[in-house]
């Protein structure tokens, strides 16, 4: 199968890809105050256990944040930003113009065979924050199983997402209680939550086409969720752990985490 990998957008409607790409990051650390430490920590171990020019997956990458960081800390690194989004890749290509180090490629990782789509059959690391916690138990399993293969041996996969910790629920309570409110002081000094990003999102000329694809394949985040079946979602980190060993990765543990998060590094 020919990789789908696609180059970056020629377009006449004028956009400014840093401006949304740092409108996206701001978004995030509404709800991830610490989103800049946990990729700090994620780049140090691609840097020990792989060293300075991998070759690495950004997996489910969105716009691309990882990327960025990752190719800021290490030149000589190369990555392949993999996603189903249209509009946050249509901003993540914008924004990455005219770097060789970057492709991307439109895939969804809930089908079989989207690793056939790829332009490389191994990565030194694979890398990805705050997208996997949409996988039910058992696709996410199916996926981790698949990344046990496309990671070279000695490689490192590494997962930042939501992981709790139930043993401490009145330490959770009252650091969720503290985040709370500092999201409601924010949001009064006009910080944009998901939906009203989405909403800034629709209004661009350049974006209101990839976004209504968006809207049609994945959901419109504007409008609220509607009631549906109940998930089966993991939440604790040992899951994570217990799981990524069962599919083939040799050491696993967590090696980083705040109330509610937590990153997982995987050898294989």
């Amino acid at each position: 199968m020919t990789p789908t990998t696609t180059p970056a957008p020629t377009t006449t409607t004028t956009s400014d890809w840093q401006r949304w790409q740092t409108s996206w990051d701001r978004q995030q650390e509404w709800y991830m105050p610490d989103r800049e430490e946990r990729f700090r920590v994620m780049i140090d171990l691609v840097e020990a256990l792989v060293g300075t020019t991998p070759r690495v997956l950004d997996l489910a990458c969105g716009t691309g944040s990882i990327s960025e960081r990752l190719l800021r800390r290490l030149p000589g690194a190369t990555t392949v930003c993999v996603d189903i989004d249209p509009a946050l890749l249509t901003i993540g290509r914008g924004h990455f113009t005219g770097d060789e180090r970057v492709s991307f490629v439109e895939a969804d990782l809930t089908r079989p065979g989207w690793t056939e789509e790829l332009p490389h059959t191994s990565y030194d690391a694979v890398l990805t924050a705050t997208a996997l916690h949409w996988f039910d138990t058992e696709p996410l399993r199916d996926l981790y199983g698949a990344l046990a293969g496309l990671v070279r041996e000695g490689g490192v996969f590494l997962n930042a997402d939501h992981m709790r910790d139930e043993s401490a629920p009145r330490i959770n309570a009252a650091l969720h209680e503290l985040h709370s409110a500092r999201q409601e002081k924010q949001r009064a000094d006009g910080a944009l939550d998901w939906s009203a990003w989405w909403q800034e999102v629709s209004r661009d000329p350049a974006l209101a086409r990839p976004a209504a694809k968006r809207f049609a394949l994945l959901g419109d985040p504007r409008k609220p969720a509607p009631e549906g079946a109940k998930r089966d979602r993991p939440t604790a980190t040992d899951w994570h752990v217990d799981t990524l060993r069962e599919q083939g990765f040799s050491e696993v543990r967590q090696v980083w985490c705040s109330a509610s998060d937590a990153l997982v590094a995987a050898l294989r």
